[in-house]
């Protein structure tokens, strides 16, 4: 008798059970690596602010800048806390350094109409054109 070797014959071996979650392991390290990549953190404001709610909506631009107005009246362009006129010379830089910034203004809806409207009036001396307030939306 001629004894034959197919050649697409699987030899039997030991299977290891590492061998069956490493595939796993794979899938689930890429996907790790792409959320961190992928995924963004967003800056955290100066302080806690609740703003107003209204029922328009709108998207913020990377060159946007931000201006915090407090429930007590503390005042942050973004991200650094600061006094009223350090205001208007913060403003002047960031307009200076960036062509067209819309300003971004988030006021605590406990904080005072007449602080927030005055806070607006500085924002307007220092040259801002375009303000933009912003709300939650309504529930």
């Amino acid at each position: 008798m001629h004894s034959e070797q197919r050649p697409f014959e699987q030899q039997a071996r030991p299977r290891n059970e590492d061998e069956r979650i490493l595939p796993l392991i794979n899938v689930v390290f890429l996907l790790l690596i792409f959320f961190m990549i992928a995924g963004q953190l967003s800056a955290t404001d100066a302080f806690r602010v609740d703003p107003a709610e209204s029922a328009s909506e709108g998207r913020a631009e990377p060159e946007d800048v931000l201006v915090l107005v407090g429930a007590d009246g503390r005042l942050a362009v973004d991200g650094e806390e600061m006094d009223p006129a350090g205001l208007e010379a913060a403003m002047d830089r960031r307009l200076a350094e960036t062509e067209g910034a819309r300003v971004r203004l988030k006021a605590d809806a406990r904080a005072e109409a007449t602080a927030v409207v005055g806070v607006m009036e500085r924002l307007r001396d220092a040259g801002v054109e375009r303000l933009q307030l912003l709300t939650v939306p309504e529930r």
